[in-house]
């Protein structure tokens, strides 16, 4: 049984579970409920905090799980990236008091940084020849400057709106970019290709979307050419031999400028829909 590791609550919690539920899988129902069984799928869930995960799947604990890229590589273990799941996207930076005098990655030399990842942020540190004493905290790490403990912070950031609030700008290079991706550990277990074929096939359905509609056979190529499909669109003729119907997937996001070129190529009867699972 494929035993997986899932987050037990913050912002990945969620959207994971929605993730594995499109796959196919069930989850707990109580959220107090720390392992839950599938059977059917023969997999096992175990409810983690994000933190943790890297841990327990490094050592070979658990097969495979969901968590941050940011705890990744702050845990210091021996799990490994395998995919990227698109969603929980942040952005690692550090910022100081706009007053203070630290502009540069170069002014941190010697200077106090507070942070939540701290391994995570003495290796880009390290990486750029740097040397700081790091101030570990577990969270609210913009009040560290303002309390006296830290000279500047390294955290996540979204549109900086927190870390204006506590009088500190954003300065230096990205630390990380980073996402929500699934992670192994030492040993490959038999049913990790089966989840990883589900999982994609999550994604691909939430990036596309299936389109049909009739064309004059005149305007084929010009249609195709701009809609062509995972490999190329499904064509089938109507009853009227100088027209044809077309079925191809395209990206969600485009898919209305799509619908407009095809329009005025004179394709007609143009429809939408959207694709609950898919293998590619």
């Amino acid at each position: 049984m494929l035993r997986i590791a899932v987050p037990n609550k913050g912002s990945l919690s969620e959207i994971a579970a929605e993730m594995l539920a499109e796959a196919g899988y069930s989850g707990r129902k109580d959220s107090r409920k720390l392992v839950h069984a599938d059977p059917k799928n023969d997999v096992e869930f175990f409810y983690l905090r994000p933190r943790d995960i890297a841990t327990y799947v490094g050592s070979g604990a658990l097969d495979v799980g969901i968590t941050g890229r940011d705890l990744l590589l702050d845990s210091g273990s021996e799990a490994h990236e395998i995919a990227e799941l698109d969603f929980a996207d942040s952005t690692f930076r550090f910022a100081s008091p706009a007053e203070g005098g630290i502009k540069e990655l170069t002014d941190l030399q010697g200077k106090r940084v507070a942070t939540s990842y701290p391994l995570l942020v003495d290796t880009f540190l390290r990486k750029h020849g740097v040397e700081s004493t790091l101030v570990k905290l577990d969270g609210a790490v913009e009040s560290a400057v303002q309390l006296g403990v830290a000279d500047a912070v390294a955290d996540v950031v979204s549109t900086g709106a927190t870390l204006r609030a506590a009088g500190l700008e954003i300065f230096g290079p990205v630390i990380l970019d980073s996402t929500a991706v699934l992670i192994g550990g030492p040993s490959q277990h038999p049913g990790m290709e089966r989840l990883m074929r589900r999982l994609r096939g999550v994604l691909v359905a939430r990036k596309f979307v299936i389109m049909d509609y009739d064309l004059p056979v005149a305007h084929l190529d010009d249609a195709i050419a701009v809609a062509g499909g995972i490999e190329s669109p499904t064509v089938s003729p109507l009853r009227d031999e100088e027209w044809v119907a077309v079925r191809v997937m395209v990206p969600s996001d485009d898919a209305n400028t799509i619908m407009d070129r095809l329009y005025d190529l004179g394709a007609r009867a143009i429809l939408v829909t959207a694709i609950h699972a898919a293998r590619l």
